[in-house]
C-alpha cells in the first residue's frame, strides 16, 4: 500500500506548473504558423499536444497505483529495453523525415522511439546495477550492462541522433558512478570514449558544421548557423521582463520551427531573463526534488530508478536550453514539457509518475 504519495506533492506541483508553462509557451511559439490553404497550423499542433498531455497525465496517474518494485524483475526491465530495441529498429526501416529515421508513423501518429529508449536504459540498469550490488568492481559484472547501453546508443546513433545517444551514455555514466562502480572504469571508458566520439562527429559533415558554427555563429549567421543566431537574438531581445504574452517578433519571420527544439528562444524573449530564469529554476527544482526521492529511497533499485529519471529529464532540458543559448553546439534535443511533440510529453509524465511510485515507498 502506498505511504507517502502526499509527502512528494511538492514534485507533483512542480512537474505540473512546467506542463501548464509548456503548453501556453507552445500555443505562443505555434500561432504565426499556417499551411498552404491558410489554416493555422498551430491549432492542430496545440490539439495534439493537449491530446498527448491527458494522455501523460492518466498514464502518470495510472503509474503511481503499480508498484515499481515490479520492474526491477530482470525479465520485466530486459524486456523493456528488447522492446525499445525493436522500436529503434522499427524507426531505422521506415521512411525517413528530414533524412532521419528517428520516427515510427501509424496512421496520422508518430512515434519517437529514442525517447522511450531513455527511460528503458535507466530502468534496465537500476536493475542490473542491483542485481550486482557489492561486485561492480570487476569487468565482467559490468559486460551486461555496458552492451545493454552500446546496443541502445548504436541504435539511436544510427537513425541518425548523435545528441540523443551522447545523451543516453551521459546519463547512463552518472548512474554507474551512484551505483558504485569504481573510479578505474571511467577513465578507461572516457579515454575510449573521445575517439569515438570523434569518428562519429567526423563520419558526418553536417556535425563538423555545427561544431564550427557554434566556435563562430557570426560568421556563419545566413548558413549553418542561421538557426542558432536567431535564437540568442530571441533571448537577447527579451530584456529582463521580456516583450510580453504572445508579442514575440522572432518566431514569426526569423527563428525557424520556434514550437519544436528552439521553444526557449520564444520563452526569453516573450518572458525575459526573469521568466527564462523561473523556468531553470523550476527545472533545477525538480531534479532536487527527484535526489531526495531518490536518496529516501528504501532500496539500490529505486535510488537509481528515481535518481536516473530525474537527471534524464532535466539534463536533456539543460542541453536543450545551453543550445538555444549559443552555450552548446546545435542538437535536435526537444526541451521536455515544452517542446512539441507526444511522445516526450508522455514519457516525460510517465517518469514523473515513476519518481513519485518510489516517493511513496520512501523512508
Amino acid at each position: 500500500m502506498a505511504k507517502k504519495l502526499a509527502s512528494d506533492r511538492i514534485l507533483l506541483g512542480s512537474a505540473i506548473v512546467l506542463l501548464g508553462a509548456g503548453l501556453l509557451m507552445l500555443w505562443s511559439a505555434s500561432q504565426p504558423f499556417s499551411d498552404a490553404g491558410g489554416r493555422v497550423v498551430g491549432e492542430a499542433i496545440m490539439a495534439r499536444q493537449l491530446f498527448f498531455a491527458v494522455l501523460g497525465v492518466s498514464v502518470m496517474l495510472l503509474s503511481l497505483r503499480i508498484d515499481y518494485r515490479l520492474l526491477r524483475s530482470p525479465y520485466v526491465s530486459v524486456g523493456v529495453l528488447v522492446v525499445s530495441l525493436i522500436l529503434l529498429a522499427g524507426a531505422l526501416v521506415s521512411p525517413a523525415v528530414n533524412e532521419t529515421n528517428r520516427w515510427i508513423r501509424l496512421g496520422g501518429i508518430s512515434f519517437q522511439p529514442s525517447e522511450f529508449a531513455k527511460l528503458a536504459v535507466v530502468v534496465f540498469l537500476a536493475s542490473q546495477f542491483e542485481r550486482r550490488e557489492g561486485r561492480l568492481s570487476s569487468l565482467r559484472d559490468l559486460l551486461v550492462p555496458a552492451l545493454g547501453v552500446g546496443l541502445v546508443g548504436v541504435a539511436v546513433y544510427l537513425e541518425p541522433d548523435f545528441g540523443s545517444a551522447l545523451h543516453i551514455a551521459l546519463v547512463a555514466g552518472a548512474m554507474a558512478f551512484l551505483a558504485g562502480v569504481p573510479l578505474k572504469f571511467f577513465v578507461v571508458g572516457g579515454a575510449l570514449a573521445v575517439p569515438i566520439a570523434a569518428i562519429g562527429i567526423a563520419a558526418a559533415p553536417y556535425r563538423l558544421e555545427r561544431i564550427f558554427a557554434f566556435l563562430d555563429p557570426w560568421a556563419q549567421r545566413q548558413g549553418t548557423a542561421y538557426q542558432l543566431v536567431q535564437s540568442v537574438i530571441a533571448v537577447g531581445s527579451g530584456g529582463t521582463f521580456g516583450r510580453g504574452f504572445m508579442r514575440g517578433e522572432q518566431k514569426g519571420s526569423f527563428l525557424p520551427y520556434p514550437y519544436s527544439d528552439f521553444i526557449f528562444g520564444v520563452v526569453g524573449e516573450e518572458m525575459g531573463f526573469v521568466g527564462a530564469l523561473i523556468v531553470v529554476g523550476l527545472f533545477l527544482f525538480l531534479l532536487l526534488r527527484g535526489l531526495r526521492t531518490a536518496q529516501k529511497a528504501p532500496d539500490l533499485f529505486g535510488r537509481l530508478l528515481a535518481a536516473g529519471l530525474s537527471m534524464t529529464i532535466v539534463s536533456q532540458a539543460f542541453i536543450n536550453m545551453g543550445v538555444v543559448l549559443g552555450l552548446s553546439p546545435t542538437k535536435g534535443i526537444p526541451l521536455p514539457f515544452f517542446s512539441a511533440g507526444g511522445t516526450s510529453l508522455v514519457l516525460c509524465l510517465l517518469s514523473i509518475g515513476l519518481i513519485l511510485n518510489v516517493s511513496q515507498h520512501a523512508d
